[in-house]
């Protein structure tokens, strides 16, 4: 295929040079030459484009490439072929509604199509070969790195700021990832700040994907959380100053040195009540009076007291989990309590419906009560010693980068 293309070059030079000059005289009866330029090739997915004819449009829901190639006369047997010929490439099977596509004839033919141009998202794209030797290739864009820092104040909600300063709102769903172990966007307030060093990558002078945050601090209830970027060989994190995960492992059990009397179960024979009942919690025995710790951090959402409950907490961690102790003897929280991960938020009892001093334990994750030993939560990995070096030189190339205000 680049053999073509530059074959197409090296034509259009020749062109130039040999024929595409026009010979006319002067007043004086002298001959003059006046060239005739000649516009260089437009190359589109490595192929000329403007020698082709080219249909487009996006694949219709639950079109494949047999329904799309078939609109266009070719037979199904070679379909099969190319989709064979194509597997360890790409599986057309995988092709999605939505997408686009664009068919290339070659002129001067009966415009029988020989390409297909697949996009498979914003960056990649698929160029399968329809002529003689069927088969398939991938391409990807070329692609602009754009460097933006934004800073400012909380007005509203981060999301709002971010539209009202004309930055990508995506942007606030980014950072909220960053901190999602440490702060519940749902609950800043007027006068929280805000920094972000980040790229954004363009095609074709569009926007494409996620931003990514290089470097980014959110000063929150008047404490800086900075966050930096770094890889340490197992892929990219984010970590404060001094080289602590932003991520955050709960705590394995609310209560030390503490016993599973009951486990998560839908069909639960109930001890109180006498009948099956889904238990959607893990029971910790333990003496009377023995601390309950939070799991993680998070803000108290409730500490109260119901018949079945008894004196009960619940803890929001972020926007995918939250925690419930039930059966206290004693609440040492209340509403809106900030809490960190091993406080100790209530002591072991047995009020409410209970049989005996325990801690009955509930775990929500994006709502719904999960059984959370069998839940994989993200790792909470330190830079390595080995790796502080390289880290502390990165955060200093990192502010300082950020510091001239890239655009």
């Amino acid at each position: 295929m680049r053999l073509f293309v530059i074959f197409a070059i090296v034509f259009s030079v020749l062109v130039f040079l040999g024929c595409n000059h026009t010979k006319s005289k002067n007043s004086g009866g002298q001959a003059t030459f006046s060239a005739v330029i000649v516009p260089d090739p437009v190359i589109r997915f490595d192929l000329v484009w403007d020698s082709l004819v080219v249909d487009s449009g996006t694949i219709r829901k639950d079109q494949t490439l047999s329904h799309l190639l078939d609109d266009f006369g070719m037979g199904a047997g070679k379909i099969a072929t190319l989709a064979a010929n194509s597997r360890e490439v790409y599986d057309v099977r995988n092709m999605r509604g939505g997408k686009r596509w664009w068919l290339a004839s070659e002129r001067d033919t009966s415009e029988t199509p020989v390409w297909l141009i697949y996009e498979r998202n914003d960056l990649d794209y698929v160029v399968f070969s329809l002529k003689d030797t069927l088969g398939a290739r991938l391409g990807s864009y070329d692609v602009d790195t754009i460097y933006r820092r934004v800073q400012g104040e909380i007005t509203t909600s981060l999301y709002l700021d971010f539209e009202k300063l004309g930055v990508p709102t995506n942007l606030a769903v980014a950072m909220a990832k960053v901190y999602a172990w440490t702060i519940d966007f749902t609950h800043v307030q007027p006068g929280d700040a805000f920094d972000a060093y980040y790229l954004r990558k363009r095609v074709n002078g569009k926007d494409v994907g996620m931003p990514t945050i290089l470097f980014c601090s959110f000063n929150h209830h008047g404490i800086d959380l900075p966050a930096y970027r770094f890889d340490q060989g197992d892929g990219s994190d984010y970590f404060d100053p001094l080289g602590e995960s932003l991520r955050k492992a709960f705590l394995k059990s609310p209560v030390e040195f503490s016993r599973i009397s009951s486990s998560f179960n839908k069909k639960r024979f109930h001890p109180v009540l006498k009948r099956v009942k889904p238990h959607l919690g893990t029971d910790y025995a333990a003496k009377t009076g023995t601390p309950i710790l939070s799991v993680g951090d998070g803000v108290v959402t409730k500490s109260s007291y119901t018949k079945a409950n008894g004196m009960y907490v619940k803890i929001r961690h972020n926007n995918t989990y939250e925690t419930q102790y039930l059966h206290m003897s004693k609440r040492l929280v209340s509403l809106g309590d900030r809490v960190k991960q091993g406080e100790t938020i209530g002591l072991v009892g047995s009020t409410g419906l209970a049989t005996g001093p325990h801690v009955c334990f509930r775990f929500w994750k994006d709502g719904v009560q999960v059984d959370h030993r069998k839940e994989k939560f993200p790792p909470s990995t330190p830079v390595r010693d080995e790796n502080m070096k390289a880290f502390a030189k990165e955060v200093m190339r990192l502010e300082a980068e950020a510091g001239k205000g890239c655009d």
